[in-house]
């Protein structure tokens, strides 16, 4: 019941099913029960609203199993420390879900993974209990496409991508998603609808691995790297925007290129691009943290002792979400060093980092003009970057965010 979950909940209550969701966080279950949200894109009134109409509960008993007919798994993938895929929350809630399987199922995973796990993991498990898929239940792999804090796509108005173990799971499954998504895209197979979302994403890292290329090309060539995209943008054909950055975050972008990587080194075939463009990715946050001591060592200072305010650390603007955040690297690598790191998000107030506990401190005029360097790392719509540049002795945006402003050459230095 986190970002994927909960949403989809919400919006399967709302088309009338009576929906129950199930989490082994005692908390969230119990804001849920109480209609309390604690997801950005889930507006409070509208959980609210399904708790007390009594189309979704929250249960941390696996054993109400025994009345569904439809279960969405939308458990984490992330990876393990040697970047490989860590399908353990996956293996645990298939195994909930087989100790309570009836006739007559369909069971949806939703979680990104690589291309073969609802083959290869789901359907085996399942028909341990004697069932077989697409006689008795059904199975499909419907990948999730949520993007925290996308005021235009939500949760309905994105075409769902579906594919079942056989037909008849396919169509079952397009039918349920039809009552909630305006549009739903079945394709052959679920090794196929698993590849789908892995080229997503995969697209998107690639591409922002090429553009932070770019950035560092346009520092050793003098150039303005957001003059080049803005203009280059322009172009009405053959070229879609991307951003480079500090580094990527999230759940998806960071993880789910190695879960394809993972998945072809098996089969002895090397993903060349996937892995060049996490390298560069990857080496992003040491980068700014070089220009960080770059630009303290321009104003005769060193890291060690630095005051450093960093304006954000959420991995994505107007998200409360640390997931894969190259803030964390940032932080504790400019920790390592010796610097006094403070840092302000309005949407994270507290965080862990190499075993310290970071509080979000005020952006007072006063913490502006205290700190040594001032660094952009996430670009929050509202914050006041006016007078962040105002009160700051000098700001280093790894974002952009402060385009537009006149009058504070001497003082931005950007990515």
């Amino acid at each position: 019941l986190g970002y994927v979950g909960l949403p989809l909940a919400v919006e399967f209550a709302r088309a009338g099913f009576e929906v129950i969701g199930f989490d082994v966080d005692v908390e969230k279950v119990r804001k849920i029960q109480r209609g309390v949200s604690y997801i950005g894109d889930v507006p409070t009134e509208d959980l609210e609203a399904m708790v007390k109409e009594k189309r979704l509960d929250a249960t941390d008993d696996f054993d109400r199993l025994h009345s569904v007919q439809i279960v969405n798994v939308c458990v984490p993938t992330p990876l393990t420390r040697t970047k490989d895929p860590d399908i353990s929350f996956m293996a645990r809630a298939v195994e909930q879900i087989k100790e309570r399987l009836h006739p007559g199922t369909l069971v949806i995973l939703g979680s990104t993974t690589y291309p073969g796990t609802t083959d290869e993991l789901f359907v085996p498990a399942l028909e341990e209990t004697g069932l077989k898929v697409g006689e008795d239940f059904a199975v499909a792999f419907a990948p999730e496409r949520i993007d925290p804090a996308n005021e235009k796509f939500k949760v309905k108005n994105v075409p769902k991508v579906v594919g079942g173990a056989t037909p008849l799971c396919t169509e079952l499954a397009c039918k349920v998603f039809d009552t909630v998504f305006e549009t739903t895209v079945p394709v052959s197979s679920t090794r196929a609808a698993e590849m789908v979302k892995l080229l997503e994403n995969t697209f998107r890292a690639i591409n922002i691995g090429l553009v932070n290329e770019v950035a560092l090309m346009c520092e050793v060539l003098g150039l303005d790297v957001w003059e080049v995209i803005d203009a280059a943008a322009t172009k009405p054909y053959g070229f879609m925007k991307f951003l480079p950055g500090p580094g990527l975050g999230g759940h998806c972008i960071p993880v789910d290129p190695s879960y394809l990587s993972w998945k072809l080194k098996s089969l002895n075939f090397s993903a060349r691009f996937i892995e060049l463009a996490t390298e560069i990715n990857s080496g992003m946050p040491e980068h700014v943290v070089d220009r960080v001591a770059d630009l303290l060592n321009e104003d005769r200072l060193a890291v060690n002792g630095a005051r450093i305010l960093l304006l954000g650390v959420a991995y994505k603007k107007d998200v409360g979400d640390m997931r894969e955040s190259p803030a964390i690297d940032v932080i504790g690598m400019l920790a390592r060093k010796g610097a006094s790191v403070r840092y302000h998000d309005p949407f994270v107030s507290e965080c862990e980092i190499d075993g310290v506990r970071y509080k979000s401190t005020d952006l007072t005029d006063e913490a502006l003009a205290a700190s040594d360097l001032v660094v952009i790392l996430t670009d929050h719509t509202h914050l006041d970057y006016r007078r962040i540049l105002e009160k700051s002795p000098r700001v280093f945006d790894t974002r952009n965010a402060t385009k537009g402003i006149r009058g504070f050459g001497e003082k931005i230095t950007k990515l």
